[in-house]
C-alpha cells in the first residue's frame, strides 16, 4: 500500500445528508390542483343545447375525439352532461330507434362539478365515488373546463417519472 494513500473517515466530507424523500416530495401529489392540470390542457369546452338529438352529439363525441359532452342553455349556463355511458343506456332501452331523441331526455341533469383549487386527490374520490370518468370544472364566473379521470392519471404520471429521473440524476451524479 502506497504512504500516500490513506483510508476515508468520516469528517473528511462533511456534506449534508442526501435522502430520496422529502415533504416537499411527498405533499407534492397531494398539493396538485385541478386547475395545474387546465393550465396544461387548456380549457377548451365542447358544448351541445338541450335540444340537440342525440345523433348530433354522437357526431360531436366522434368528431372531438372526447368521451362526454356539456349541455348548456342559451345563456351558456351548465344543465347537464352527455356521457358515452348515458347514450350507451339509451340504446339499450331504445335499440335502433336511440339517435332522435333529444339530448335533455338522455343527459345526466345533476351534474357534479369541481373548482380549479380541488386537490387532485379529492378529484380522484369525488369521481370514483360518483362512477364518472368526466367532471365538469367551474369558478365564480361559471364554466371553465373539463377533466377526466384520465388527465388525473396522466398528470400523476407525469409527476413519477419527473420524480424517477431526478432520483436517477441524484444517484448517478
Amino acid at each position: 500500500m502506497p504512504t500516500s494513500y490513506r483510508a476515508s473517515n468520516r469528517g473528511d466530507q462533511a456534506r449534508s445528508k442526501t435522502v430520496s424523500q422529502s415533504t416537499n416530495t411527498n405533499l407534492s401529489a397531494g398539493e396538485a390542483r385541478v386547475g395545474d392540470i387546465l393550465s396544461k390542457k387548456g380549457n377548451a369546452i365542447f358544448s351541445i343545447r338541450p335540444q340537440d338529438t342525440i345523433g348530433h352529439a354522437v357526431e360531436v363525441l366522434r368528431d372531438k375525439h372526447i368521451g362526454a359532452v356539456v349541455v348548456v342553455d342559451a345563456t351558456g349556463a351548465l344543465v347537464g352532461i352527455l356521457s358515452e355511458r348515458d347514450i350507451v343506456r339509451k340504446l339499450a332501452d331504445t335499440p335502433g330507434r336511440t339517435l332522435p331523441h333529444k339530448v335533455e331526455d338522455v343527459m345526466t341533469k345533476d351534474v357534479q362539478t369541481i373548482s380549479p383549487n380541488e386537490t387532485l386527490v379529492s378529484a380522484l374520490q369525488i369521481m370514483t365515488k360518483g362512477r364518472f370518468r368526466h367532471v365538469p370544472v367551474t369558478d365564480d364566473t361559471g364554466l371553465i373546463g373539463m377533466i377526466t379521470i384520465g388527465d388525473v392519471v396522466n398528470h400523476r404520471l407525469t409527476a413519477l417519472e419527473h420524480e424517477a429521473l431526478q432520483l436517477k440524476q441524484l444517484i448517478v451524479g
